[in-house]
């Protein structure tokens, strides 16, 4: 699949449809008190960049954030793809832009949270396919059982 992927601001229709639809997909998956979900305001902060993938037709198609913290490291937040790209490697192009844009902002080490649960699957395969290891916890997130934990140091 042909994309184009590129910064662009949450604060969009498309984008904020598509935000709708990852928390349509994570809300029944995880208690609630263990979501750490960014809502689109969250997004366009200054610390973060929200990477979108549109097809050829420019209807957004995936998403990724970069939420850049101290000490170096980059968080990933809120990848997503739609139910009809999966298999077709739009999530693995995203984190391919998330780890360069993380790059050229010097970090040295990306973190990231994810669901500890059936329906994770896919996403896992994505990390671990782009170089990720599972980890303890990063950041300020609780070791709940809930989280699963995966890092990629860049240097």
């Amino acid at each position: 699949m042909a994309l184009a992927i590129g910064i662009e601001t949450p604060l969009q229709d498309d984008v904020r449809a598509m935000v709708a639809a990852l928390n349509d997909y994570l809300i029944p998956l995880t208690p609630r008190e263990f979501q750490f979900q960014l809502t689109v305001e969250q997004m366009s902060d200054p610390s973060v960049t929200v990477l979108v993938a549109r097809s050829e037709s420019g209807r957004p198609v995936g998403m990724a954030s970069l939420k850049v913290h101290e000490r170096g490291t980059g968080e990933v937040k809120r990848m997503f793809t739609l139910p009809e790209v999966r298999g077709q490697r739009v999530g693995s192009q995203l984190l391919t832009q998330v780890e360069q844009l993380a790059r050229e902002r010097g970090l040295t080490r990306l973190v990231l949270e994810t669901g500890e649960a059936p329906g994770f699957e896919p996403a896992w395969r994505v990390y671990e396919r782009g170089g990720f290891s599972a980890c303890s916890a990063v950041l300020d997130y609780p070791d709940s059982g809930y989280s699963r934990f995966y890092e990629k140091n860049l240097v």
